[in-house]
């Protein structure tokens, strides 16, 4: 080859490289790039979108099951199921784009209703390096579960065309307002209150849900007197294991992005169900000198919904510490405490969600650590967090019990809330559903 040749052939190489290297890449890569779409973020929520919709089917469903009478196992699914398909469509019409499409104090706004104006490349301002259709989709995985979560306060005896009205009405009335006041630019999240993944928004906020709606229905037949006792709780293990391995995508893809704090907030959470599941294991072994499996799948299920707000801004270690405290505060609320008021919240989702998510809420104000969340706590030095997270606290209990009360006033104007004490007997598997397990 000629000098004149081979000069050419070297100035022409990058030129033909970006050709090859062009043909090899997708325009959607090229695309995402110039966007800055992260395909590395994006690959990770796919996987955490997966994970937290797995958390209420078949998770939700099978924890909640297990812990019923056989007579209600499949009504008891129903509503997970229902929640889902529900709650996946008013998201798209409308919920989305109240709770995350402007920034008004109190609500969105409803440009993004039907999901318009989101493209292949759009983005919400909340996650700038995945695709703003996965960011909706991830957030309806959410409220999803939050809705399908208070129905276990009133699980063995409410009508199915009632929790259908009520769980319309509290997805927009309860659930929508309060995501966008904390994580959606309202007025929660300008006042600096923390809440990684929902310990407001999620656990709390279903968890007095739970109990007021246990309160209005009043008591199952026989409760105190008869026993209520689940029937397999080799579902409600299984389902306990899929909460927790869907609670990595919870917590963890609550970061929106495959980082870090990502990694750090998986970890938190993974030990403080450990210290959960010990730790109420533990007390039930000093008290009764038996742990029950029961127990142990209550106190894991306690340390995963009280780490959940704190998850990305407290250190590893700490989840041990809120994990225990998860173990001892939720076993007190849901003996002694429950006891004391008499009220059937039937698979305690109060005692272990609501008391959890509260607990939890304050400890992140307490162990919030700057070098990991940008926030400081009290340990260090700042306790006017523990303030701000009570008012978030307070707030949240106010609202959704409030809004609870007077859905279930209103939706028994229309149908009644419980069914006939002979269709309770005979179980809400036949007379809701017409169908039961042999």
């Amino acid at each position: 080859m000629g000098a004149r040749a081979l000069r050419a052939a070297i100035s022409a190489a990058p030129i033909t490289a970006a050709i090859l290297l062009s043909w090899g890449t997708p325009a959607s890569a090229q695309d995402s790039s110039a966007t800055g779409i992260n395909a590395a973020d994006t690959a990770w929520m796919m996987v955490a979108t997966a994970l937290v919709l797995m958390m209420t089917i078949p998770g939700l469903a099978l924890f909640y099951s297990g812990m019923v009478r056989k007579k209600n196992v499949l009504a008891t699914m129903a509503q997970s199921l229902t929640a889902v398909a529900i709650i996946s469509i008013l998201w798209v019409i409308f919920g989305y784009s109240l709770t995350f499409v402007g920034n008004g104090p109190w609500l969105g706004s409803l440009d993004s209703w039907f999901l318009a104006g989101i493209t292949m490349d759009s983005v919400n301002p909340a996650a700038k390096t995945i695709p703003e259709a996965l960011f909706m989709l991830y957030q309806m995985t959410f409220a999803i579960i939050t809705v399908a979560l208070v129905a276990g306060s009133v699980a063995d005896r409410m009508r199915f065309s009632a929790y259908v009205l009520f769980s319309i009405g509290w997805f927009i009335f309860a659930y929508v307002p309060l995501a966008h006041w904390v994580w959606g630019g309202g007025f929660l999240a300008s006042m600096g209150v923390m809440d990684f993944a929902g310990g407001l928004v999620v656990h709390l906020s279903a968890g007095i849900s739970g109990l007021v709606a246990a309160k209005v229905m009043g008591n199952r037949h026989g409760y105190g007197s008869e026993n209520l006792s689940p029937f397999d709780l080799s579902l409600a293990v299984v389902g306990t294991g899929l909460l927790w391995v869907g609670w990595f995508g919870f917590n963890g893809g609550s970061a929106l992005a495959a980082n870090s704090r990502a990694v750090m907030a998986i970890t938190a959470t993974h030990l403080a169900a450990c210290a959960g599941a010990l730790t109420w294991g533990a007390i039930e072994w000093a008290t009764r000198r038996k742990p029950s499996v029961l127990g142990m799948i209550s106190g894991a299920v306690a340390g995963l919904g009280t780490i959940t707000p704190a998850s990305g801004f407290v250190a590893p270690w700490h989840g041990i510490i809120i994990g225990i405290i998860a173990g001892l505060v939720c076993f007190w609320a849901c003996t002694w405490l429950k006891h004391r008021f008499q009220y059937d919240d039937s698979l305690d989702v109060f005692g272990v969600h609501g008391v959890g998510g509260l607990t939890g809420t304050l400890l992140a104000g307490v162990f919030a650590t700057a070098a990991i969340g940008g926030t400081s706590g009290l340990l260090e030095g700042n306790p006017g967090q523990l303030l701000i997270q009570l008012y978030g606290v307070v707030v949240t209990l106010v609202w959704c019990g409030g809004v609870t009360f007077v859905l279930l006033k209103l939706v028994s104007a229309f149908v009644p809330l419980r069914v006939s004490m002979q269709q309770e007997l005979e179980g809400l598997d036949i007379s809701q559903h017409g169908e039961a397990l042999q």
